[in-house]
């Protein structure tokens, strides 16, 4: 299908054309400090992804654990641990030349999500890795968050997408791990010079 740029939007004005003012509520609910509500929200996450923006480009990374395995300190500290993976640091590369973060995070069963956005920076005091040492896996750096906008947010697309209903957790015909590596395997070898 082909884009017709006579339909596309280039002004905000344009945007508030088509949609409505945001309910007072919707705008009110944003704060700058993490609410006793929301401490509880991020406690009961195991999956949360941090989005960045760098020289190369932008990032989403998402970072999963037991729940709790993010720590809220305070008002305006959130801890991220960093495990060992697959060491690509497209996110913590981010953040080194840009401290601008958003959170998103997730509770199973939960419509809403809670959204944070800050400035991070990344720790690797032996203390703080240790402060983790509940958690599953090595913590090889602790990302910091200093909290400059929190909300809830609307649990809409989480219900138009049926997320959590047990009759959308498995797709059928999804390929497999074995068969993504494998195609990418393919092109790194077609791709390597012949001798």
């Amino acid at each position: 299908m082909q884009l017709n740029t006579k339909y596309t939007i280039t002004t905000v004005e344009q945007l508030r054309e088509r949609y409505a003012a945001p309910h007072p509520v919707v705008v009110k609910k944003q704060i700058d400090f993490i609410a006793p509500y929301a401490q509880k929200l991020i406690a009961a996450s195991p999956f949360m992804v941090l989005a960045t923006t760098g020289e190369n480009g932008l990032d989403c990374s998402p970072k999963g654990g037991k729940p709790g395995f993010i720590k809220a300190v305070g008002e305006k500290t959130v801890m991220i641990p960093d495990y060992a993976g697959n060491n690509r640091i497209d996110g913590l590369q981010n953040i080194v030349e840009n401290p601008k973060v958003g959170l998103i995070f997730l509770i199973p069963g939960v419509e809403e999500t809670y959204r944070i956005n800050g400035t991070a920076t990344i720790s690797v005091d032996p203390s703080l890795c240790e402060f983790f040492g509940e958690t599953d896996g090595t913590v090889k750096s602790v990302i910091v968050v200093n909290v400059e906008e929190a909300f809830i947010h609307c649990g809409r697309a989480i219900t138009l997408s049926g997320l959590w209903q047990n009759e959308n957790q498995t797709p059928e015909g999804l390929p497999t791990l074995e068969q993504m590596i494998q195609f990418h395997k393919a092109r790194m070898e077609a791709e390597e010079p012949q001798k």
